[in-house]
């Protein structure tokens, strides 16, 4: 692939949240650019006025930022050019290349309705023979005349090779609405031009306004960048992802606890693949990226494989850094609501939860869970570990517990093996009592870590309330 000075954009529409397709797509574009020692820019299409809104480009710009996927250059606005898109339109018109078209809805069914079609696909090119027959005060669109000269356009697309289309399946089509706002596929041309793109890297959806594009971009004498169209990303069933297949907006999977690395390096790898390597750096990304290696089938997305990347990140992460993005992204009162734990408390209790754990919220839940305690215990769920022994057990605990003149994780362990030996029980029948006591379940990192965290005084005040509920059932 010969690349010469590349200038690549990501054009969302603010009619909606970005969501992960999008996301991708944005991401490809800017690993191009930073593959190629290349621009990466952002276009906000903006002039479906109906539908655009000053929320949605806001939220589009927070997710970009969130990712770390910012322009090299001041974003264009496609509102702010209508004007220069009305030059061109002129210069089509004076040129001959263009038409206005007076015809209605109702003109083209009255027309076709005479012929042996019950419907029309291509409209017939009435106006391009008959526009100076009609009345300049009706309304008008203004439509592209395709070349008569032509058959086919082709282009080699940088992911999928050679693709041709044949004119017979294209009609003259409209690039100005009656109100003179552009019609996408001529506003897009304009602006590609403007901004220099040397590639447009899109999903594959777009592949059918590319012949349009192409024509557009011969009749201004624009130099046709190169394309490449994208697989789809797509649901368990293989079809087009759904929000019920986990097609949140970038802004909730901030918001579920996911990293913005994890959530890049995830989608990169829908689609795109660099041998058998899942984990990537953002140096390595960039380094091996190519299109080359973009397959031409649509990627099923999989929320557990996303989870599980996650969790590679959140566990390849100090507990300081872990503690930044949750402040950032999750709850910037987070270390308040830990009061009055110690740093050592916090960090200690970090580094436990952070290997089990797949989102930043639930790690957020289980510190603070760790923190508080279980507000009710449900000892009916439990009643495999809380026995008739159990309260004789815990009072044993308590004792040896209060025994204690320090309490440090090696230090508690060696206390509760011995208590086990004396009375002759399995470790995990006293273990398991305390991981109760101390979050209320029967699963969670190690017990002795937990215990170091809470401090002996908590600990004991835990073993109380298991104490005296044990106490209730038996």
């Amino acid at each position: 692939m010969n690349i010469k000075a590349v200038r690549v954009r990501f054009a969302p529409s603010p009619t909606g949240h970005l969501h992960v397709g999008g996301l991708r797509a944005a991401i490809f574009n800017w690993l191009f650019a930073r593959h190629h020692n290349g621009v990466f820019l952002l276009r906000m299409e903006d002039t479906d006025v109906e539908r655009s809104t000053t929320a949605y480009e806001d939220s589009i710009l927070a997710s970009l930022a969130w990712v770390g996927l910012q322009p090299d250059e001041p974003m264009v606005s496609q509102s702010a050019r209508i004007q220069e898109h009305e030059k061109v339109i002129k210069q089509l018109l004076a040129s001959g290349k263009a038409y206005r078209c007076f015809c209605s809805p109702e003109d083209l069914i009255a027309r076709y309705e005479k012929k042996t079609d019950n419907f029309f696909v291509r409209y017939d090119g009435y106006c391009r023979n008959h526009a100076n027959e009609q009345d300049e005060k009706k309304s008008f669109v203004v439509r592209f005349s395709l070349p008569q000269d032509q058959e086919n356009i082709s282009f080699d697309d940088l992911i999928r090779g050679p693709i041709t289309f044949s004119l017979s399946e294209l009609d003259d089509f409209i690039i100005a609405r009656s109100d003179g706002r552009p019609m996408y596929n001529f506003a897009v041309v304009v602006d590609d031009a403007f901004m220099q793109i040397s590639q447009v890297i899109r999903g594959e959806d777009h592949i059918a306004n590319t012949p349009k594009q192409i024509l557009l971009y011969q009749a201004c004498n624009y130099p046709i960048p190169q394309f490449a169209h994208l697989p789809l990303i797509l649901g368990p069933s293989g079809d087009r992802l759904s929000k019920r297949d986990g097609a949140l907006s970038v802004l909730e999977y901030k918001k579920e606890g996911y990293l913005a690395q994890a959530l890049i390096n995830y989608l990169v790898r829908l689609g795109w693949a660099y041998g058998d390597q899942e984990i990537f750096t953002e140096k390595e990304l960039i380094d091996y990226f190519s299109l080359n290696n973009v397959g031409k089938k649509g990627a099923i997305f999989d929320p557990e494989k996303l989870l599980w990347v996650n969790s590679v990140y959140i566990k390849s992460m100090s507990s300081k850094k872990l503690i930044t993005y949750i402040i950032d992204d999750i709850d910037p009162n987070f270390l308040q609501k830990l009061a009055p734990w110690s740093e050592l408390q916090i960090d200690t209790a970090i580094n436990l939860y952070k290997e089990r754990v797949k989102t930043l919220q639930e790690l957020v839940q289980e510190l603070l869970l760790l923190h508080t305690g279980p507000q009710k215990l449900q000892l009916h769920e439990l009643k495999k570990w809380i026995t008739q022994d159990t309260v004789d057990q815990v009072r044993s605990i308590i004792a040896v517990f209060e025994k204690q003149t320090t309490f440090t994780s090696g230090e508690v362990a060696q206390a509760i093996k011995e208590l086990a030996k004396k009375i002759d029980v399995k470790l995990i029948q006293l273990t398991q009592p305390i991981r109760i006591a101390l979050i209320g379940k029967v699963s969670g990192p190690g017990v002795f870590g937990l215990l170091t965290v809470v401090g002996k005084m908590e600990a004991i005040k835990r073993l109380q309330v298991l104490l005296n509920h044990a106490q209730q059932i038996q």
